[in-house]
């Protein structure tokens, strides 16, 4: 029984390391999550080159895993930016995004836990007020909606991709101004339709007016190519053509010879 004596205390300190250190050895990370282990004894404490995956993983009970959310996130943003003509406008932005995998180390580094607040948001609103500042009210309003949307996507894509964060949409979902700046915006908008209308309107009848002279000019070249060619000997002979091809009808006719003004022959008949 003596030779027992040393497992069964090795096997109750094991036991009591348990129940002491469990929660700190044993970890599990479930899909959608990132570890980082940081070991407060070694020579580089926080280890960037291994990212644990999710899964069941033990370590020492002196060590740390820090968890990452990986999975996309999505962020609305309302701000307040002064457009180009000084005028303020109201807008509202979403931007999605997901820490890049193999650089969370490097994120947590740098940023740490709190990277949305310390890094993503803070881009976010510089690069909008930044691209936004360049445009006109009624240029962000309407007509360069879509290119002052893709300046500030690509402006804080770059940012945050040199950051250790993936950028995958950013929308603008609405643009506020003013209500007498809005209307007279819209009015503006309202009137050059207008006058695109008209113009267009112009440039149709000018065409169709076009159309009908070279038409006109057209019939009228043909006219006189065909008068110029009708000559009294041509006629003579289209006549007697004609007569020859009626003589050989069966309907009973009179052909009188030399008979007519021109010289063509007459021919009458009872049908």
């Amino acid at each position: 029984m003596k030779k027992y004596v040393p497992l069964l205390i090795v096997a109750g300190i094991a036991f009591i390391i348990l129940i002491l250190f469990g929660k700190s050895m044993f970890i599990v990370l479930k899909p959608g999550e990132r570890g980082v282990m940081f070991r407060q004894f070694a020579e580089e404490p926080l280890d960037k080159e291994n990212i644990y995956k999710e899964g069941f993983h033990v370590m020492a009970p002196w060590n740390e895993m820090i968890v990452y959310d990986v999975r996309e996130q999505q962020r609305e943003e309302t701000m307040d930016i002064l457009a180009k003509n000084g005028l303020s406008v109201s807008v509202d932005v979403t931007v999605r995004f997901y820490p890049d995998f193999s650089k969370v180390g490097n994120l947590h580094e740098t940023f740490g836990p709190e990277y949305v607040n310390r890094l993503v948001i803070p881009e976010l609103r510089s690069s909008v007020r930044k691209v936004m500042g360049r445009y006109l009210a009624e240029e962000i309003y309407s007509t360069q909606r879509q290119r002052v949307e893709d300046e500030i996507y690509n402006e804080t894509k770059q940012v945050l991709n040199n950051n250790y964060i993936i950028m995958t949409a950013l929308l603008i979902r609405s643009i506020n101004l003013p209500a007498e700046i809005k209307q007279a915006i819209e009015s503006k908008l309202k009137q050059e339709q207008e006058a695109l209308a008209y113009q267009f309107r112009l440039e149709r009848e000018k065409s169709e007016a076009e159309r009908k002279v070279i038409e006109a000019e057209g019939t009228a070249k043909a006219n006189n190519i065909i008068n110029n060619s009708l000559t009294d000997k041509l006629l003579k002979m289209r006549g007697i053509e004609a007569t020859l091809q009626l003589s050989q009808s069966p309907n009973s006719k009179v052909v009188i010879v030399g008979s007519s003004k021109d010289g063509l022959p007459i021919i009458l008949g009872n049908n």
